[in-house]
């Protein structure tokens, strides 16, 4: 059986552990990677200072302190030569003498990834035969040869225990690269800090996380490498980690607009002290967006369920109470009870519209992205808005550089952005005032549409409340629905929705996923099948710009017959074709025969119908009449974050 990763890793340690030789390895930030026995050993220290993160400075302290290096009159630059020397490592051999006699030699290599190995051998025995030899080199002959003989197999022991090291040190740099490797392909930050909040290792992937934050971030404080509103965010989490405790949370990171999931962990030594901790971090806009998307989903269907039965209950009492009211008026001639009969059946059918609301914005709705320019898109929508405003209030529209096609929801889109206009006329009020529409692009993440007034400005209760169904400024003029109803189709769209007053009224920003549109620009071979020439007609021409090749067809049985005799790409149909096989029945009978194309249907039958129903269990439908930008974003569209 082949060994396991931590087998070798134990085995490498027991080796380094048997060889005679003391042995280090520190990382360019000058801290401990690796430590062997003897080194303990020969320099007798402590448990922290041979503890993987220890501090070389430390180290070069506590043997100055203890006498290592002899009488030294500045302890601190001493140390801060040894630290600068080590910076600016290269490549040496040395022999040096030690305070309590005994002599060893210190040859030093560095590594590729950065950092060094030391192998430290404890040679008194070879130096006194050295001294031996030039001092009874002619009494001692006899001696010298038997030394001589000893130094000689002395030497060789040394080499074949060197040949050992180099093949230790070897696998350790072999290994430090393959993990190196494998955590800079891993779609995440991973990284250490130790307890002084200064990274120790880091997989060089903050990048791909917070786009506008550095690579190279070792040796670096983490609030300077995430910036001052990210690491306000984090602190009290890593504050629990250096304490201690666990935790993984996600936050905001409003400089590049995603949201960040990460993950503190400890780093625990077996003694119980914490030197550490290690941090994951990972980019989870797009899963927010899709909990987002899917959170509403479900609370729309928790509301519609609860008021599904109160609203049918409340529409025959509202049904009873206009039908007496109704009666009252025909048999009484009281001028005075015909107004409030008048008032009472005018109450009765508000009821019955703001019913038709909560179901509108409780019952299903679905998104329908398409590829939209945005830049037009708001054009139009400022043409068609201005009618509406008082003479006196300006409609301003303010475009930032945005990708050519986004996918977006245009009709919830436009019903939105038409509430929030409507909103700020009503808070400018009949004087003058203005209206800004603004919209550009967050990173790469989000587009962000904005509508602010000149008017009053949100009011606290309003801030808090806002966004709640039947919450209104307005008294009784007000539903209460409206920015509900545009938070719901926001969050619909894996969006958000944030109020805020800018001092001179009133701000709605709506964030939505920017997913850019392209329509491929390889042609296809479509099969039009449809009965109305007029329609196919009309249809032909939005494919051919497009640029793809068409044939037409008008019935089920034509269109069989072309199918066998080309290679079909794609199969557009009509569900009903004027016989008694509709659409649905030719791409079931296409898609039976194995025909490598994409199938297709179309339709202006209401969502409701049964037909309808059938065939959208089985293919794909496109409610008809369809702009071209629609069709192409159901045949052909291509989706890119």
């Amino acid at each position: 059986m082949p060994s396991t990763p931590q087998d070798r890793a134990r085995m490498t340690e027991a080796g380094l552990n048997l060889i005679q030789q003391a042995l280090s390895i520190y990382d360019s930030g000058l801290r401990l990677v690796v430590a062997n026995r003897p080194f303990r050993d020969m320099f007798d220290l402590p448990v922290e200072l041979v503890t993987p993160g220890a501090r070389f400075d430390d180290t070069i302290r506590f043997l100055v302190d203890r006498g290592e290096y002899g009488e030294v009159d500045d302890p601190a630059a001493f140390v801060q030569v040894r630290v600068d020397q080590a910076r600016a490592f290269e490549a040496h051999y040395m022999e040096r003498p030690r305070a309590n006699g005994r002599t060893i030699s210190v040859e030093g290599s560095p590594l590729p990834q950065g950092g060094w190995v030391t192998v430290y051998t404890d040679i008194t025995a070879i130096k006194r035969q050295e001294q031996l030899l030039r001092t009874r080199s002619e009494e001692l002959s006899d001696q010298v040869l038997a030394h001589a003989e000893q130094l000689s197999q002395t030497n060789r022991a040394l080499a074949a225990t060197n040949t050992a090291l180099e093949e230790a040190k070897r696998q350790l740099t072999e290994m430090e690269a393959r993990t190196r490797m494998v955590t800079e392909m891993m779609p995440a930050h991973i990284a250490h800090v130790d307890l002084e909040g200064r990274y120790t290792y880091s997989n060089r992937r903050l990048t791909s996380v917070m786009p506008s934050r550095p690579s190279e971030i070792r040796d670096t404080l983490i609030g300077d490498a995430l910036g001052a509103e990210a690491f306000g965010k984090i602190k009290p989490h890593l504050d629990k980690a250096m304490a201690g405790t666990s935790s993984v949370f996600e936050f905001n990171h409003e400089e590049s607009g995603r949201r960040i999931r990460v993950a503190f962990t400890p780093d625990i030594q077996p003694g119980g002290a914490i030197v550490g901790v290690y941090i994951l971090s990972m980019d989870v806009t797009e899963e927010a967006q899709a909990r987002a998307a899917l959170g509403q989903t479900h609370k729309r269907e928790l509301a519609a369920r609860l008021t599904s039965g109160l609203a049918h209950d409340f529409a025959n009492l509202l049904t009873i109470i206009l039908g007496l009211q109704s009666r009252l008026d025909r048999i009484t001639g009281d001028a005075e009870a015909k107004e409030l009969i008048a008032a009472t059946q005018a109450a009765g059918r508000r009821g019955g519209v703001l019913l038709d609301r909560i179901a509108r914005i409780s019952g299903p709705r679905h998104i329908h992205p398409e590829p939209i320019d945005l830049r037009q898109f708001l054009t139009d929508l400022q043409t068609m808005a201005r009618p509406s405003l008082p003479s006196g209030v300006a409609l301003d529209l303010q475009v930032g550089a945005l990708p050519d096609l986004l996918m977006l929801d245009g009709g919830g889109l436009q019903d939105s952005l038409l509430n929030l206009i409507l909103n700020a006329k009503d808070a400018v009020g009949a004087g003058s005032g203005r209206i800004t529409v603004t919209a550009e692009a967050v990173g790469d993440t989000w587009v962000e549409l904005a509508v602010s007034d000149t008017g009053t400005g949100f009011s606290d209760e309003a801030l808090s409340h806002a966004l709640d169904p039947f919450f209104s400024t307005k008294g009784g003029e007000g539903s209460g629905l409206g920015l509900a109803t545009v938070y719901d189709v926001t969050k619909l769209s894996g969006g958000r929705v944030d109020l805020t007053n800018t001092g001179d009224g009133a701000r709605v920003t709506l964030r939505l996923p920017l997913r850019r549109a392209t329509i491929s620009a390889t042609p296809k071979l479509v099969l039009l099948v449809e009965d109305s020439p007029e329609i196919r007609e009309g249809l032909r021409d939005m494919l051919t710009l497009l640029g793809h090749n068409v044939i037409e067809a008008t019935s089920v049985a034509e269109a069989e017959a072309l199918a066998d005799l080309t290679d079909i790409d794609i199969v557009l149909s009509d569900i009903l074709l004027g016989d008694d096989r509709t659409g649905a029945d030719l791409l079931s009978d296409l898609r039976a025969r194995n025909l490598p194309a994409a199938l297709h249907l179309m339709t202006s039958l209401p969502p409701g119908d049964a037909r309808r129903q059938a065939a959208e269990a089985r293919f794909p439908v496109l409610q008809k009449p369809f702009t071209q930008e629609a069709l192409a974003a159901f045949l052909f569209l291509k989706e890119t974050a």
